[in-house]
């Protein structure tokens, strides 16, 4: 089906030509005629690099009147990093239709700008809600006559904690506007969402709701927790021509990875939260050109990231929210191509793969870390194969060839092909003569069953811990109890969005989560205490306060119940300390 049976007037069917599409996707196929064909809301629901974009910004293109200067279309999104890419992509769409004007808005830049471009005219305003809100309230920006709202991975933006932006945004716009909502999950908040800020809206899904895409491969890889970095390098080594995208839990973590990486000789750089504008700017310049081949990344830093020729996605670590995952594997394995997600898991983590199956929909495929032989014979063929298919430009290198052939006149082929691969694969033999197996079983695998009273004592000390969390917090972390859980509609993506968003200036890197049904227990580095409790105390969440208190274990090591966790309001204090271990 050709895009102009969608119904799209010629001049946006030249522009999609002209870019490269052909036939419109399957989102886009729903879509954009629902779009067109009446003004009613509409939800839908399909993973990232499906061509979300097209599907709303080409039907939304055709309705906008371009001798009006007033901002008719908004489109929020929860990066900079995708508001632009969303203002590009309209750009290009638009590039046959005189005087339509689209501007992207967004925070880390300076806002005189902005609010030039705002006061020049322009239909199309595309940015991030707290950006966005900034300019409202400046009365910049003015959304009173907005005919189409596009909420872009809303699920993202909920998980970030915007959920008061959007308020503060939507309640200036026209309430007969047409609202589209495009999410790559539906989580119970996104249909909470759709109540609140749509009209009996029409709802579109392509895939399996909430499953990953179709085309991409999910491996993993099972080690010891000290060997994660090796297995990284070994998946990294046996395939020579990866570029993808390795996923970090911390900021710290992508630090030290990328740091060791780099030193280990390989083309990797990192993206996370501590980069300025300009720097990540240039980071991502690199990655898009494929100077660099790895790029090791926090969740929060590569949102809105848009690459559509990835190989990998490598968790390093499996995320603590698992729906999180189905954005990381979608960010291969798309534009049609297909993709690997590899997963690297300790030797406890075989259950968290288990859940990954049935929230993805897809078999995981366990993988053996390759071992010395395997990868020195794999880069060794890909080299041989990379020397046959270079082109000789004899009239070039001509002139230099006699002096070539004189150094090298006593040595036969044989040892002219011993010293090539000898100076190209040295380094990377030698590195692998002695590495070893790292491959790990399940824990206790390969060990003969406890005795039965065993068993029931561990599971009941067991209940003890998950009721109240681990014991002690990872090395330069604080661990810290939180009054809200599961049956508030928390999950570890939104606790921390929602510290994220209370916590002004620099945001703290998070360490392990654990979300219990009334109650959670999270950790954030070392220093940020004060900050912490005046920021969260008193606040709301879904209609409750919010308490914060550090958490620490028991000194005497007993599995009693925890003592009431929060002073009255009114009462706060600072730096309070409870035994909940």
């Amino acid at each position: 089906m050709p895009f102009k049976e969608l119904g799209l007037k010629p001049e946006l069917c030249q522009a999609v030509k002209d870019i490269g599409f052909e036939t419109p996707t399957e989102i886009q196929k729903r879509a954009i005629p629902t779009i067109l064909s009446s003004q009613q809301d509409l939800v839908a629901l399909a993973q990232t690099g499906t061509g979300k974009t097209g599907a709303f910004g080409l039907p939304v293109l055709q309705q906008i009147d371009p001798n009006t200067k007033e901002v008719q279309v908004l489109i929020i999104s929860p990066t900079r990093e995708l508001a632009i890419q969303i203002a590009k992509d309209l750009k290009g769409f638009s590039a046959h239709i005189k005087g339509i004007k689209t501007l992207a808005v967004y925070g880390g830049t300076n806002i005189s700008s902005q609010i030039r471009a705002l006061k020049k005219g322009c239909q199309i305003v595309v940015g991030t809600p707290g950006r966005m809100l900034d300019l409202i309230r400046r009365r910049k920006l003015n959304v009173t006559n907005v005919r189409s709202l596009v909420l872009d991975e809303a699920d993202e933006m909920l998980n970030m904690g915007f959920q008061e932006d959007l308020d503060a945004i939507l309640k200036d716009t026209p309430k007969e506007k047409q609202t589209l909502l495009f999410s790559a999950t539906m989580p119970r908040q996104i249909a909470r969402m759709s109540k609140k800020y749509m009209n009996n809206p029409n709802e579109i899904e392509v895939g399996a709701r909430n499953s990953a895409a179709q085309n991409v491969e999910h491996h993993y890889y099972m080690v010891k927790a000290k060997d994660r970095y090796e297995a990284i390098k070994r998946i990294a080594d046996v395939n020579p021509d990866i570029y993808g995208i390795i996923f970090c839990r911390t900021r710290r973590e992508t630090a030290t990875v990328a740091s060791k990486l780099s030193k280990d000789g390989y083309n990797a750089d990192l993206l996370n939260g501590d980069l300025s504008q300009g720097q990540r700017d240039e980071v991502m310049g690199r990655f898009r050109s494929k100077e660099l081949q790895l790029l090791v990344a926090t969740d929060v830093a590569a949102r809105g990231l848009d690459v559509d020729s990835l190989t990998h996605v490598i968790n390093y670590n499996l995320p603590d929210d698992l729906e999180v995952y189905i954005h990381r594997s979608g960010r291969t394995g798309r534009a049609g191509n297909s993709g690997i997600s590899s997963t690297i898991i300790h030797t406890r983590e075989m259950n968290r793969i288990k859940a990954l199956e049935k929230i993805a929909g897809k078999k995981f495929i366990k993988q053996g870390v390759p071992g010395g032989e395997e990868i020195c014979g794999i880069r060794m063929m890909d080299l041989v194969e990379k020397l046959r298919a270079t082109e000789v430009n004899e009239e070039q290198i001509e002139k230099y060839l006699p002096q070539v052939y004189e150094q090298l006149s006593d040595l036969g082929w044989q040892e002219l092909i011993q010293h090539f691969v000898s100076m190209e694969f040295n380094q990377l033999l030698e590195h692998y003569e002695q590495a070893g197996d790292i491959n790990a079983s399940s824990k206790g695998s390969n060990k003969k069953s406890k005795s039965r009273s065993n068993k029931s004592n561990n599971r009941n000390k067991s209940r003890n811990r998950s009721s109240r969390g681990p014991r002690k917090a990872e090395a330069g972390f604080t661990r810290y109890f939180l009054n809200i859980g599961k049956r508030d509609g928390l999950n570890p993506a939104r606790l921390m969005g929602v510290v994220n968003e209370q916590m002004h200036g620099k945001k703290p890197d998070f360490g392990k989560i654990d979300i219990q049904t009334n109650f959670s227990f999270f950790e954030i580095e070392e220093g940020f205490d004060n900050k912490l409790f005046d920021s969260m105390n008193g606040t709301r969440f879904e209609g409750r306060e919010v308490g914060v208190e550090v958490a620490k274990p028991d000194t005497n090591g007993s599995s009693g119940k925890a003592k009431k966790p929060f002073h009255k309001k009114g009462k706060k204090k600072r730096n309070r300390s409870h035994a909940y271990s």
